[in-house]
């Protein structure tokens, strides 16, 4: 049987990681970000999918795909079981590339779900030489695979934007909504409503999960988890563990061991 969750990670290639989920069941997501970009496929049963501000349903066979600071979330349907395999990929590495974000959020190509098959299976592959060059070559070849109807990118909103850049950049600081008004020049209520609306969390909850995705970076390499709680802004690290499950569906122990 498929282990539940497993992560995968090679020093050999730090600017990749990628997580096999055998019962989707037991790896369930509040709305989240992630600092990579993602992309992966359903293999098994069927799941909700949330980006940005669309929803859907998919079946085994497809492909999600998320960009950098999207919320999204991807669950089972009725406590059916699903399974998946995922990838993120850091941006440097991808933008090294000449790389360019794509505006689909999903995909059911049969091409693109095959393709992407044998990219993991050539990652889980240690003795595979050209690895690297593997994944180059599917970046490079992505956007033929990508039909640009799907998940069209929503319409600007500067000053929302700036909010969430703000709290971003300030995400290990003590913020206040108030420092987030200022920053952005918007009033306490028109904040609170249309940062929501655009980002699918509130303000406080975009910079928790910014907190979330930094103490992920910390535990990738090693840093213990006491340590990476308190740098993050949590509390303790009970409260940085109850976060962490919450948006990304595993410990922070589990996935600091891999």
């Amino acid at each position: 049987m498929i282990e539940a969750s497993r992560f995968w990670r090679d020093p050999a290639l730090p600017f990749v990681e990628a997580r096999r989920v055998g019962d989707g069941r037991q790896a369930c997501y509040g709305a989240h970000s992630h600092e990579s970009f993602s992309i992966g496929v359903i293999t098994g049963g069927r799941s909700t999918y949330r980006s940005g501000g669309q929803w859907c349903e998919l079946a085994a066979g497809a492909t999600v795909l998320m960009n950098p600071g999207v919320v999204h979330a991807c669950n089972p349907i009725e406590g059916e079981v699903w399974s998946y395999l995922m990838l993120f990929v850091d941006m440097p590495w991808l933008r090294e590339r000449g790389f360019v974000l794509p505006q689909a959020t999903h995909s059911v190509s049969p091409a693109l779900y095959g393709r992407l098959l044998d990219v993991f299976a050539g990652l889980f592959d240690d003795g595979r030489e050209g690895r690297e060059a593997m994944l180059a070559a599917f970046f490079a070849d992505l956007p033929g695979y990508l039909d640009a109807t799907p998940g069209a990118r929503q319409a600007q909103h500067p000053r929302l934007d700036m909010a969430a850049a703000f709290i971003r950049a300030h995400r290990l600081d003590p913020l206040s909504l108030e420092d987030i008004c200022a920053a952005a020049g918007l009033s306490r209520a028109y904040l609170i409503r249309a940062f929501r609306q655009r980002f699918g969390l509130t303000p406080h909850g975009y910079l928790v999960d910014q907190r979330v995705q930094h103490a992920r970076a910390q535990l990738r390499q090693g840093r213990s988890i006491a340590e990476v709680a308190l740098e993050a802004g949590f509390a303790d690290q009970a409260h940085l563990q109850r976060a962490f499950k919450q948006h990304l569906a595993t410990t922070p122990g589990h996935y600091r061991q891999g």
